[in-house]
């Protein structure tokens, strides 16, 4: 399959090529002008428009006054930014969720946190942040008596990337630093306007009428899982098990665990059944574990029992601090059962006891208690007072042995603290699962979404929060892994996790594609704001810094072109540097 990247790679070339035959043959008119890929259309429409709008220049004055603050603000904060997080890659390239340059494209099936499928919404977002920036660019050229030639749209192959005005430059350059500041900081204002009114839309009226279905949301199967095999797929939303009504997460395990080993008959919504013979799938191992059982491997017995729950493997392993285990290609695989952590801690109290420092270790009973995992591990010392002195049975170095441990203090969960370092989930690091689901969390998202108590709560900074939280659920799962999903709008099959309800249900799923509207449109217009505060040269921020550095030093002894030219080259070659080691840094450094 060729990749995405290559197709459009393609795309563009056979456009420019196109294009730069039909303006070689005279074809296009005269207001539309090619550059390679890049096309821009020119109009003088819309003027008379902005001239009538321009009557009330005492608002829009204020209007722009509070631009230059916030556009400032941002300015500084986003110089900051960039220049800590460039430093961070250099630091740990792995964890930067911009793992390469076309993460920070804002094109949909190209970045891979923007799904083709999420296009067309991320399309109309960028065309309302196009029209409203250079509108407002226009609005206040006209406001501070600043011709305009002309003004359009830039289009990159068929793609709009940037609007813009060209306001006559002599008129501009006869205008005071503060029009010029104002004029260059109104564009910026009016994308985090529409944030903000977008937003707003979002969390009130729209998502007010979606709400989460009953069932259990299936965001994907593992492969080769009971679930797989049986023919769920991504977007089944379950709704009984063996005939039993299950509403959420919690009954389905319930029905499960009632069931014993035998076979599930789950129903969908819609009316679809499958049969789900259960069979115990690895899904997580550490490498280099005691065990040595690779993922996608199925166990199918202990010490010769035969084991299709996690149930049952639990109660083969509840009396056995070691045991054998058989795979489904008929391998089998010996050692300790317990709660695995990858080393022992430097200093720490099982290490004090005289447990091997850095060595792996297997922590099978402590004061006479089972720990069969590092659940049961948790659960023992969450429990317990520290300074208690017990017996600890690990392995460790090949080998059982028994130390006397006094334990420590958990500061984090106020609970004693035996001294491993990156304990592993799962059974001797072992994750198994007996049906092969991984739940999408559509109660979590739809509460992001609906910004509740936020409307009314804008003096306690409620909105501000909440606007941050929307703003990250397009790489939601690079944030926090454990939500196993970046979220991307309300598009199929994740649909059928959700219903309509109240006043806007005669819209049907027209509430979906608007509720999709308002989610770009307002993460767009916020993203095209902050990006056009960069201080540098052809952007506004640059602009705005080198009116505010004139506007400084004009009250200094250095009140000379020259030293602004040294202050803000400095500032922007420091911002590209960052820019760059943002972008590029963990391509080349990782």
């Amino acid at each position: 399959m060729v990749p995405t990247w290559q197709l459009v790679l393609a795309g563009v070339v056979l456009y420019s090529l196109v294009a730069m035959g039909l303006k070689q043959r005279q074809i296009l008119p005269e207001f539309v002008k090619v550059s390679g890929p890049l096309t821009t259309i020119h109009t003088r429409r819309g003027k008379a428009f902005l001239n009538r709008l321009a009557e009330r220049r005492r608002f829009w004055r204020a209007w722009g006054n509070v631009g230059v603050g916030i556009a400032l603000l941002f300015l500084v904060g986003l110089f900051l930014t960039v220049l800590l997080s460039g430093y961070q890659n250099l630091v740990s390239p792995d964890i930067s969720p911009i793992q390469s340059p076309q993460d920070a494209l804002v094109i949909p099936g190209v970045n891979r946190f923007l799904p083709l499928a999420a296009a067309p919404d991320i399309i109309i977002g960028l065309l309302v942040g196009l029209v409203v920036h250079e509108g407002g660019h226009g609005l206040l050229c006209r406001v501070e008596d600043i011709d305009i030639d002309s003004m359009g749209v830039v289009l990159f192959a068929l793609l709009p990337i940037g609007a813009f005005v060209e306001p006559d430059e002599e008129d501009r350059k006869r205008a005071d630093r503060g029009a010029q500041t104002r004029m260059f900081a109104a564009g910026v204002t009016n994308n985090f306007a529409i944030t903000i009114i977008a937003f707003a839309l979002l969390f009130g009226p729209v998502t007010g009428a979606i709400a989460v279905a009953d069932g259990v949301p299936v965001g994907n199967t593992a492969p080769n899982s009971s679930a797989a095999e049986a023919g769920l797929e991504r977007g089944d939303l379950i709704t009984a098990v063996n005939g039993t009504t299950v509403a959420n997460d919690s009954e389905f395990e319930d029905v499960k665990a009632s069931a014993g080993s035998g076979p599930l008959t789950v129903e969908t919504r819609g009316g679809d059944r499958f049969r789900v013979n259960r069979s115990l799938l690895v899904v997580n191992e550490l490498d280099g574990g005691p065990f040595g059982i690779e993922v996608g491997q199925k166990i199918t017995a202990v010490n010769g029992t035969p084991v299709r729950t996690e149930a049952a493997l639990d109660d083969a392993l509840r009396n056995r601090t070691t045991a054998t285990l058989t795979m489904d290609n008929g391998t089998n695989a010996t050692g300790p059962v317990g709660a695995y952590a990858v080393a022992v801690s430097e200093g720490g109290p099982l290490a004090d006891a005289g447990a091997p420092e850095g060595e792996p270790v297997v922590i099978t009973r402590i004061d006479g208690v089972r720990t069969v995992d590092a659940t049961a591990l948790a659960e023992y010392l969450a429990e317990t007072d520290p300074g208690t002195t017990v017996p600890v049975q690990a392995w460790t170095g090949g080998q059982f042995e028994t130390y006397n441990v006094t334990l420590g203090s958990n500061d984090r969960t106020g609970g004693a603290l035996v001294g491993v370092s990156q304990s592993q989930p799962g059974i001797t690091g072992i994750v198994v699962d007996d049906f092969g689901i991984r739940t999408y969390p559509a109660d979590l998202y739809l509460g992001f979404l609906s910004g509740d108590g936020v409307l009314g709560g804008l003096g306690d900074g409620s909105l501000g929060r909440s606007i941050l939280l929307l703003l990250t659920l397009p790489f939601a799962a690079v944030a926090d892994p454990r939500l196993g999903y970046n979220f991307a709008g309300f598009l199929d099959p994740i649909t059928n996790f959700f219903v309509i309800q109240g006043p806007l249900s005669a819209l049907g799923g027209g509430v979906f594609f608007l509720a999709n509207v308002l989610f770009w449109t307002g993460w767009v217009n916020f993203n095209l704001g902050l990006f056009n505060c960069i201080p540098a040269f052809p952007l506004d921020g640059g602009h705005i810094l080198r009116n505010s550095t004139e506007a400084v030093l004009s009250r200094t002894p250095f009140d000379s072109r020259q030293h602004v030219t040294a202050v803000t080259t400095t500032i922007g070659i420091t911002m590209l540097a960052g820019l760059l080691l943002m972008l590029f840094g963990p391509a080349l450094l990782a």
